[in-house]
């Protein structure tokens, strides 16, 4: 069934659009300053910044972006690079078939778009890795299309200015929707907007124990206004890192990282003691293409 359109006024009287000015009169002075924000950046350096950053904070992401733009600031510069030269610059960041999702939208935009990321959201859905929000954040912060972007932060802003609700919950069709109901009607503040809802989202907005005194749309909130009512939703599940598939997998590519030769079974029985997890975190390497297994039975990172 379809959604119901969200009304275009809230409890506080002012205009949904209205509020979203406030959240872009609040960002100009409140934004982190961030390399890829900033003037000048181009869509693929957006792209690179956008690959980076899901699931990653900034902290982690922000070395890791400059020396990858340093080494490769054109998709033609990395279409060019082994899997093995990429998996190596991605490092420790995590998730690293992000790394060659990313080498393989390269590969795409020099051969479907003569090196130069496309502007459309279609053209850009269709690179290898890249999703409906990576699109929409490429066309809006690299071309200053004025695209709604939504992510976790903004679900949660929506869902506290508009809805009243602690938490956003599950991703829901009707999320676009309430994010251009607050869009300012202004294009070029309609783009500033995309940012700066993500901003307070990441800033203010918080899960768990949001700044709401500091909050440039306390006064607006649908959530405040309703007096701040726990989340009735399932409790979040915490996700652990020490013991799982991720960490060991982590470790395996540790060693093949380091390595400057296809490395014997023995160097990599080493780093974890549980042969079976070992094993099954091996085998997943391989089949996502992270790891090759050499004729004579050696590891080496693909295409060193």
């Amino acid at each position: 069934m379809a959604s119901s359109p969200v009304p275009r006024t809230s409890p506080s009287g002012l205009s949904r659009p209205e509020i979203g000015d406030v959240v872009v009169d609040w960002y100009a002075t409140a934004a982190r300053d961030l390399p890829w924000r900033r003037p000048g950046v181009d869509a693929w350096a957006v792209l690179v910044s956008e690959v980076m950053l899901q699931q990653t904070p900034v902290a982690r992401v922000e070395p890791v972006w400059r020396a990858w733009l340093e080494r490769w600031p054109t998709p033609a510069d990395l279409a060019e690079a082994t899997p093995a030269e990429v998996i190596r610059a991605w490092g420790k960041l995590g998730y690293p078939r992000r790394a060659l999702r990313l080498r393989e939208a390269a590969v795409a935009v020099v051969e479907r778009h003569g090196g130069v990321v496309p502007a459309e959201v279609a053209a850009l859905e269709a690179l290898p890795g890249v999703g409906t929000y990576t699109a929409r954040a490429v066309a809006c912060f690299g071309y200053g299309q004025a695209h709604p972007v939504v992510d976790t932060n903004v679900r949660r802003v929506v869902a506290r200015v508009l809805h009243g609700r602690a938490e956003a919950g599950t991703a829901r069709a009707a999320d676009l929707d309430d994010v251009l109901a607050l869009t300012p009607t202004d294009p070029d503040r309609a783009v500033r907007f995309s940012v700066a809802a993500m901003e307070l989202g990441a800033l203010v907005c918080v899960a768990g124990t949001p700044r709401c005194g500091v909050c440039p749309v306390r006064d607006l909130c649908a959530w405040r206004l309703a007096g701040s009512p726990p989340d009735d939703g399932p409790p979040r599940r915490v996700q652990k890192f020490a013991g799982t598939d991720r960490q060991v997998r982590g470790r395996l590519l540790d060693v093949l990282r380091a390595a400057h030769h296809p490395v014997e079974a023995a160097g990599l029985d080493a780093v974890w003691d549980d042969a079976v997890q070992r094993s099954r975190c091996l085998d997943s390497l391989l089949t996502d293409g992270l790891v090759e297994q050499t004729a004579d039975g050696l590891f080496t990172l693909p295409g060193s």
